[in-house]
């Protein structure tokens, strides 16, 4: 299949590594010209340099923080400055801290709500006037299968990332008039840094070695194991593409089938 990515300009949030990475990765192999950012200089640079190298869509770095109050406007204008425009936005954040639900410290509620939530709502609202006026887009965003089976020891992330359902949905219906595809994935047990991290403390958190925790995981999987970065980017990188014009309003899992509800 052609996904028709030749020549799109992207932007993917928080994609110095992990799954923003190997989205921006997939879209670059496809032909996209991609803009990842991060806070890691070095890490952004090395990252473009190996997108580059392989020679199909040419990637450029942008240094930012999702903590600063200027991100978006900051993120933006840099990717439309050097890329031109952005036909493709990939919605992505860290994940917060674990923790109970009836423990929230709000502070802590307060910064990754800007953070995750209103950042990315932000920026969104940022590059949706050009798709308006080109009639095409696409808007992504990555949130975790705990929006649909809440993830225990993870209540602020469940909280935040629910929230972005919610208003992706909202705005998938007020723009597929204008040729703008809005969608989320949720990724279950992909092998990251990320979850490398969860793991730690879930085990200590049990008191239980990290190669049992692992276990405990994959016996939850129907797959049997953890999934690949490139496995689902190869769906986000579908869900950017121009055959996926008629996808849009669409919460999709890539989880080895973790998620047991129809």
């Amino acid at each position: 299949m052609q996904l028709e990515l030749g020549g799109r300009r992207a932007l993917v949030l928080s994609s110095s590594r992990g799954l923003g990475l190997g989205v921006a990765e997939a879209l670059a192999a496809e032909g996209a010209e991609v803009a990842i950012c991060g806070r890691n200089g070095d890490r952004l640079s090395a990252a473009a340099e190996t997108i580059n190298a392989r020679g199909c869509g040419r990637a450029i770095a942008i240094r930012a923080d999702l903590a600063d109050v200027g991100f978006s406007r900051h993120v933006v204008d840099q990717a439309k400055d050097r890329l031109g425009s952005i036909d493709i936005l990939v919605n992505n954040s860290g994940g917060p801290p674990p923790g109970a639900a009836e423990t929230f410290d709000q502070s802590l509620l307060q910064q990754h709500f800007s953070q995750m939530v209103a950042r990315l709502i932000e920026v969104t609202g940022l590059v949706l006037p050009g798709m308006r006026e080109r009639g095409w887009g696409r808007i992504l965003t990555i949130a975790s299968s705990g929006v649909v089976q809440p993830i225990p020891n993870l209540a602020l992330s469940n909280t935040l990332r629910s929230a972005l359902v919610g208003w992706s949905k909202t705005l998938a219906g007020e723009v597929a008039g204008s040729g703008i595809c809005v969608n989320v994935l949720l990724p279950g047990r992909i092998a990251t840094d990320r979850v490398d991290e969860l793991d730690v403390a879930a085990a200590e958190r049990q008191g239980k070695s990290l190669e049992e925790v692992r276990a405990q995981s994959r016996a939850m999987i129907p797959t049997g194991r953890y999934g690949e970065v490139r496995e689902f980017a190869a769906v986000a990188a579908f869900l950017c593409s121009g055959p996926a014009s008629y996808v849009t309003g669409s919460t999709i899992r890539c989880d080895g089938g973790a998620i047991r509800s129809i």
